[in-house]
């Protein structure tokens, strides 16, 4: 037998701890949720707390809600968009224009052309 150390391999405080010792548990009552890949999520909530209305679901990460029959869309993931786009979508293509010239005449101006 090796050592005789009886507590090898523990933490302090990993031994058993039943409510006498951590107290007594507030009462809780489960909620069920439901995504729309038909998972179902069971958080429990103290009697007097407020559920929310969504709760991610810890299967697949989409918004799950109480309704079963209708549970949340899916986000929509709004593929990436560059510098240039969210430009193009504020200005039309005769502002840019616009600005360019304004842009290259203050160039020319400056070199003296």
């Amino acid at each position: 037998m090796a050592g005789g150390n009886a507590i090898r391999g523990t933490r302090v405080g990993a031994g058993p701890m039943g409510e006498s010792e951590r107290g007594e548990s507030a009462p809780r009552r489960r909620v069920s949720y439901y995504c729309s890949n038909g998972h179902e999520v069971k958080p429990s909530f103290a009697l007097e707390a407020e559920e929310p209305e969504t709760w991610d679901c810890p299967r697949c990460g989409l918004p799950a809600g109480r309704d079963s029959q209708e549970p949340p869309a899916p986000p929509r993931n709004e593929p990436y968009k560059t510098h240039l786009a969210y430009v193009k979508e504020r200005r039309s293509d005769s502002d840019g224009e616009a600005i360019l010239e304004e842009a290259l005449a203050k160039l020319r101006q400056q070199r003296g052309e």
